[in-house]
């Protein structure tokens, strides 16, 4: 079973935020693979499906940025599951332009609170990374102000139309690895 995660935050007043980027992507998976609606399950939202002849689970944690991976600690129990191939982990990122995409295969957290959260629960950096530009923080705003602020109509519908690739991109993922996507995608 492949799992691909996307951060964000829970609640209505976080919908449209730079934060919750990874939820929009989850969305336009769920859809595109048409897997039906998420439904609320312990401490995130989960829909699962077939993608060709992959059993796919796409989860969106409810915790909020900084505990998400408290949603996650229950994937290390999933027979035959392996944290380093069959996780992918969507989150945005300031220091992309928006709707610039970067595969990675593991790493630090960069500063993402989201991303250390979801290291420290695996006890593990080694796990790919899906992160979605929105933009870098102007001089003299704060960085939590600015990923929990909606994004510009313009910098939206760069995020959005970067939306439409991204399951093909995930599905490169899913049947040839990491090294492949970074390969075809990463912009």
């Amino acid at each position: 079973m492949k799992v691909v995660a996307g951060l964000g935050n829970p609640g209505a007043e976080y919908d449209n935020t730079r934060h919750n980027v990874g939820w929009w992507v989850l969305d336009r998976l769920a859809h595109d693979w048409g897997f039906g609606s998420f439904e609320k399950d312990g401490r995130s939202l989960r829909v699962e499906g077939v993608v060709g002849d992959v059993s796919t689970l796409l989860l969106k944690p409810t915790t909020f940025m900084n505990r998400s991976g408290s949603a996650l600690v229950g994937l290390r129990d999933l027979q035959g599951f392996d944290v380093t191939s069959d996780l992918l982990v969507v989150v945005d990122d300031t220091a992309l332009d928006p709707g610039r995409v970067r595969f990675r295969p593991g790493g630090g957290a960069g500063g993402h609170k989201g991303l250390r959260s979801v290291s420290a629960s695996l006890a593990t950096h080694s796990y790919a990374r899906l992160r979605v530009g929105v933009g870098q923080v102007p001089r003299g705003e704060d960085l939590s102000e600015w990923v929990l602020s909606p994004m510009g109509d313009a910098d939206e519908d760069m995020v959005l139309e970067r939306l439409a690739e991204l399951s093909g991109a995930v599905e490169v993922w899913m049947r040839e690895g990491i090294e492949e996507v970074m390969n075809q995608f990463n912009r």
